[in-house]
């Protein structure tokens, strides 16, 4: 088996393939690969069958515990669980989680509580949550939902992958009653005390840092600085790993070593106790895991005169974490530190054939980006292309600088104060000016390339060229390389250049709740239009949240590789109507904002839009405006009604054949109006006014219409009770087919030419 582990690790992530996307292909490929290794003596017959055992085996393994993904989506209802802490308790100022299994189901529960924003943790209680101790906990129980719109995170899917049945949300901690605890609870406690005293030695700056980058806690990093490191494909300096842990171990070496403290052996034996120790002290996060069993497999053979290539190392301890916990190979974090460290070991004789330092760090950062890249795009639907250069500056920054220096402050933090605020300032100072440099490279080269969902074909069809790529590379044939390489740059710019090559347009009403969005795209990308960006918000401070634009408008944009909007046509000013645009023009380029004559513009809008360059439009009635070849006709406001949706503008165009009407949250009185200004109206698809409110909706205005299909975008059980039993039976005693975004989620018209057909997103994820 020597040099062969590799395809033991294969076989797993085959079997996987092959559960996940349902297709026996990947086996069918898979098989024909090894056997054809066979029969040119390349594989040993042992070695096939190990191969066919493993397939079988994992096959097995991954088998999907559908009890696990419970189907039953009623919400918070009171339940009762006795079961054993098996995670480590994660504390915040606005959260209390932690993992509980149950002692008869062995099913897995998401612990949460909330604390009151005056909210006191009591001391008595926390120190009965204790890794392993027993527990009886009484709370609500929260299903989870499936996502309702394309490109919404899934969290039913990301808590079976973590093999967790459901959430328990716990309002009080006196329904929790622990008792108990297991031998790896001082290690958990004492990562705690060492991140609570970091909070309270170090600066609110400098103490996340330290937290982040030595202890695996970035609960308390800006969101915006993470944010900045996602888009610059940085996180990986923020996640504990190989750069991490090596950095650990090169900092032990040099002070015992040239200190004279201890012997080398004597201090691998060392490095062979602390190591599991500080995978658990950082987090226990599979990419510590990874780094941190690398190192210690590899004391382990040394100390046992035995060799094994890297490759080999990585399969092992591969296969080691799966074993331990199959749900691993779904985390993020593994899925990329493994990717990368598999494509480095493959690249290790092109990185020795190098005598420059600075193009070793660019060749590393070239591999890394390129390896995990499919996965970037399969998971945030972009890239940064610049980032292999930005890798290169920054990577060593932090190797050479921040990491060693948030050591130093952790082992040192007991000296006095005095010298801890001096270091504690020089780390501000010193980081705090390269943090400005990076947000300034941000800000005026931050343009990422937006591809949107691509297929497992796709990335199987990426990988082969690259690999072709790197052996060309390493074979130094360089008329080769540059076709194959302009091959790679090609196929990945037709990822994002598909939609332009595409004749189907979309029509999409998004599943936000109680509010209006939809996105309209055209044949060929020749147009992006959204009609309203509602948001949810507060009754009490009337302040719209980002919650939709982040969960809902935002992942379907990026998953349909949408960066450009051309209009924004906004009905009226209701935070339902409107309340994502300032979110979605601080990050999606907007050209022009369209409203109408009597639209309010608040100062705040208009500061807002003018500074992101946005054309403002206000358009009259029975005005006509053309858009890419898309026309819309404005049928409403005719004059000032002075109210907020008796002035909503009303849109009619034709999409697909079939003449479209966006009816804003007009009530019975204009569409009266509208039917005496436009005699001979008709809508086919009709986007029924105000969420099906009975203020709307009249049987005279249906009639004359004589709409096909009713759209009614309303939230599940919303406090105004749209759509109202009146409109739907309206509707309905017409014969309409009606499509709702309470009951079939998002709903899409997908045409081509004159000839459309609509689909709901529940019913195409069934």
């Amino acid at each position: 088996m020597v040099g062969n582990w590799h395809f033991i690790a294969i076989s797993a992530v085959i079997s996987l393939l092959a559960l996940v996307y349902e297709s026996i292909l990947f086996y069918f490929v898979f098989l024909i690969w090894i056997f054809i290794l066979y029969f040119q003596g390349k594989l040993e017959r042992i070695l096939l069958l190990m191969i066919l055992i493993s397939l079988a085996f994992f096959n097995f393994y991954f088998q999907e515990d559908n009890a696990k993904a419970s189907d039953d989506h009623r919400q918070y209802q009171d339940v009762t669980l006795h079961g054993k802490i098996t995670s480590s308790v994660h504390i915040t100022a606005t959260s209390l989680t932690f993992t509980l299994q149950e002692e008869n189901t062995k099913e897995k529960y998401s612990i949460v509580h909330f604390p009151n924003e005056d909210a006191v943790y009591e001391e008595e209680v926390l120190l009965t949550l204790k890794t392993g101790a027993t527990c009886k906990i009484e709370g609500e129980i929260n299903h989870p939902t499936p996502p309702t719109n394309p490109g919404e995170f899934d969290f039913q899917t990301y808590y079976r992958n973590q093999g967790i049945t459901s959430q328990v949300i716990v309002s009080n901690l006196e329904m929790l009653q622990c008792e108990g605890l297991n031998s790896l609870q001082f290690i958990y406690l004492l990562r705690m005390n060492l991140i609570e005293r970091m909070n309270e030695r170090l600066s609110e700056y400098t103490a996340p840092w330290v937290n982040a980058l030595v202890l695996g806690d970035d609960s308390l990093l800006e969101e915006d600085t993470i944010q900045l490191f996602q888009r610059w494909g940085l996180s990986h300096i923020l996640a504990i790993s190989g750069l991490h842990v090596g950095l650990m171990i090169g900092m032990l070496y040099f002070l015992f070593l040239r200190l004279n403290i201890i012997t080398k052996e004597k201090l691998q034996w060392v490095l062979i106790f602390i190591l599991p120790i500080y995978a658990l002290l950082a987090g226990g996060e599979p990419s510590v895991w990874r780094a941190s069993l690398m190192v210690f497999l590899l004391l382990i053979l040394q100390k046992l005169k035995l060799k094994i290539n890297p490759l080999d190392t990585l399969s092992i301890i591969f296969l080691v974490l799966i074993l331990f916990n199959k749900y691993f190979i779904y985390h993020v974090g593994f899925q990329f530190s493994f990717l990368v460290t598999f494509g480095l070991i493959l690249s290790k004789t092109w990185f020795t054939s190098s005598h420059s330092s600075m193009y070793n760090l660019l060749q590393i950062s070239f591999v890394s980006q390129m390896m995990i890249l499919p996965l970037q795009l399969h998971y945030f639907h972009h890239f940064q292309p610049l980032s292999i250069f930005l890798n290169v500056i920054v990577v060593p920054y932090f190797s050479l600088f921040v990491i060693p220096f948030m050591l130093f402050l952790l082992i040192f933090s007991p000296f006095p104060m005095p010298l801890i605020r001096l270091l504690d300032q020089l780390f501000i100072f010193i980081h705090g000016k390269i943090m400005l440099i990076l947000e300034i490279i941000d800000h005026f080269f931050h343009y990422p390339f937006v591809i949107g969902e691509i297929s497992i074909g796709y990335t199987i069809i990426y990988y082969i060229i690259f690999v072709i790529f790197m052996i060309h590379l390493y074979q130094t044939k360089k008329i080769r390389t540059f076709i194959i390489g302009f091959m790679l740059a090609m196929f990945i710019i037709y990822g994002a250049a598909k939609p332009y090559f595409s004749p189907i347009g979309y029509v999409t009403m998004l599943d936000i709740g109680q509010g209006d969005a939809f996105i309209i795209e055209l044949p060929y990308r020749k147009g992006v239009f959204l009609i309203d960006a509602g948001a949810s918000f507060s009754f009490s401070d009337m302040q719209p949240s980002s919650k939709v634009f982040k969960s809902v408008i935002k992942p379907y944009l990026l998953s349909r590789g949408i960066q450009e909007i051309d209009t924004i046509f906004l009905s009226h000013s209701d935070l339902d109507h409107i309340g994502s645009v300032p979110y979605l023009i601080s990050e999606i380029k907007v050209k022009e904002i369209i409203i109408s004559e009597y639209y309010p513009i608040s100062i705040e809008e208009m500061r807002d839009w003018t500074s992101h360059n946005i054309n403002i439009r206000r358009v009259a009635w029975n005005e006509k405006i053309e858009r890419n070849g898309l026309q819309f006709h404005v049928l409403s406001p005719a004059k000032d009604k002075h109210d907020d949706n008796e002035n909503s503008l009303v849109l009619q165009t034709t999409i697909g054949g079939e003449s479209w009407l966006f009816l804003g949250d007009i009530g019975k009185e204009t569409e009266e109006e509208i039917l005496k200004n436009h005699t001979n109206i008709k809508g086919d698809v009709l986007k029924v006014a105000h969420h099906g409110s009975n203020t709307s909706s009249s049987e005279r205005f249906i009639d004359q219409l004589k709409p096909m299909y009713a759209l009614i975008s309303a939230g599940r059980n919303n406090r105004y009770g749209h759509p109202t039993d009146d409109v739907i039976r309206t509707l309905e005693e017409r014969a309409i087919k009606i499509l709702r975004t309470d009951e079939n989620g998002a709903v899409q018209f997908l045409y081509k030419g004159e000839e459309g057909v609509f689909q709901t997103f529940l019913d195409q994820n069934k």
